[in-house]
């Protein structure tokens, strides 16, 4: 939800200031994309705890349990 409302501030910004049209558009095309690519990278950060301990699991299913089957 910050992302959306940083990139409208951002393109509400540039229209007042004078930019031409075909700027406003490049450049909150280009907030967009790295607003996205950000958010995706705080997201693993975020779910980094549970891919560790997922990694974890799977090694400790691997080596122990699946073994002595």
């Amino acid at each position: 939800m910050f992302e959306l409302i940083f990139i409208l501030v951002f393109g509400a910004t540039l229209l007042v200031t004078g930019v031409t049209m075909v700027t406003v558009i490049a450049g909150v095309a280009f907030s967009l994309v790295v607003m996205v690519l950000l958010g995706m990278l705080s997201v693993a950060f975020k779910l980094l705890p549970w891919l560790i301990v997922i990694a974890i699991g799977i090694w400790f299913f691997k080596n122990h349990v699946a073994q002595s089957r």
